[in-house]
């Protein structure tokens, strides 16, 4: 599967057991214009797929960075899960849905 397919198997299993979730729409094609705009209003490379704003164990949320098969993690991406680790949220690069769904089910389960 794409990753894009991987994402949305996880949106998917978080809104079925009723786990809030966004996605952080970072990729895509743009003009020079939109782009130009969007930085302004705050779009970040490197800012993780997913968030599930939910607090657990000693966590403020869980952040994830979504790869397919073969995906690599950019500088950007490990700055910025860096930067989340430090200011207390949970933050994984997962490789597939399945990876992404265990981690939440263990994130989930931190109470």
């Amino acid at each position: 599967m794409s990753e894009a397919q991987e994402q949305a198997a996880v949106i998917t299993y978080c809104e079925l057991r009723g786990i809030p979730v966004y996605h952080i729409p970072n990729e895509g094609k743009r003009s020079v214009y939109a782009g130009a705009n969007l930085k302004r209003q705050g779009l970040r490379a490197g800012v993780p797929d997913l968030c599930i704003p939910v607090a657990r164990g000693r966590y403020h949320s869980l952040y994830i960075e979504m790869k397919a098969d073969g995906g690599k993690v950019t500088p950007k991406q490990a700055e910025w899960i860096a930067l989340l680790r430090g200011q207390g949220m949970c933050a994984a690069v997962c490789v597939g849905a399945d990876n992404a769904k265990a981690l939440i089910d263990r994130y989930m389960a931190l109470g």
